[in-house]
């Protein structure tokens, strides 16, 4: 089992760097479980910090939302590492010659102040370890043709991890609900989507101390200094050269990318 895990991982990176996208996992690997997908996905990481360079600043946490659950008929979310080489600031514009089939979310990220390492992590607790809140928009992308991703694909493609562009920004909770913020998010000027911050799992505060207790089985820790990228707000669309996107946070302010 070994071998297929790295086999696949290789898969994955060779379609990454060559923007060739590889038929669906599942199907042609039916006794592979999520436990396998992650470690595939673990492989992909190595390999492309190995290629790129630089190293996890953070997670990212995907189908948060109970639609995009039920459309892969699952119940729970699922998650990445965020790596630096895929991490841009507010402005930035992305070659999209760099990726195979890309769509664009809002998201808000929430950066800790504190480390986080369950079990036993609660929402208060997760509360207490976050230094504040990022206007965040994700870029997501499948190296699994035409997006015909179930659950193990998309895991074991680093959650389609594309592209992360962070606000410049960091806004502390105090006196806010992360829950009640509201996002509008437009493309060269014409709204694609809205949303509010309870989209991210009921809770982005909660989707963290979920994070922080699951990757416990792993023997990891919620670092100081990285963000998690908490969820999608919204329906994500895709984008072509030449788009402007921008996403206006309540309390956030806004963040936009910029694509060619």
């Amino acid at each position: 089992m070994v071998t297929i895990h790295e086999d696949l991982a290789d898969a994955l990176h060779v379609a990454l760097r060559e923007r060739a996208p590889i038929d669906p996992i599942a199907p042609a690997h039916p006794d592979l479980g999520v436990d396998d997908a992650y470690r595939i996905q673990q492989g992909l990481a190595r390999r492309i910090i190995d290629c790129d360079g630089g190293d996890t600043v953070g997670y990212k946490l995907g189908l948060t939302s109970k639609p995009m659950q039920e459309m892969l008929g699952v119940d729970v979310p699922d998650y990445a590492p965020v790596l630096s080489s895929m991490v841009f600031s507010d402005g930035h514009q992305v070659q999209l010659e760099r990726y195979i089939q890309p769509r664009v979310e809002a998201e808000i990220a929430l950066v800790l102040d504190h480390p986080l390492r369950g079990p036993g992590v609660t929402a208060m607790h997760a509360w207490r370890a976050i230094a504040g809140a990022v206007a965040a928009i994700e870029m997501v992308d499948s190296r699994i043709r035409d997006w015909r991703i179930g659950l193990v694909d998309t895991i074991a493609d680093l959650a389609s991890s594309g592209a992360t562009i962070l606000g410049s920004r960091v806004v502390p909770l105090e006196g806010w609900d992360p829950r009640l913020v509201g996002m509008v998010i437009a493309r060269n000027g014409a709204v694609e989507g809205s949303g509010a911050g309870a989209a991210a799992l009921g809770d982005p505060v909660g989707a963290v101390a979920w994070l922080a207790n699951t990757l416990a089985a792993y023997d990891v820790t919620l670092e100081a200094g990285w963000f998690i990228m908490t969820g999608s707000l919204h329906r994500a669309f895709p984008v072509a050269p030449g788009d402007v996107v921008r996403a206006d946070f309540d309390r956030l302010g806004p963040v936009t990318a910029r694509f060619a």
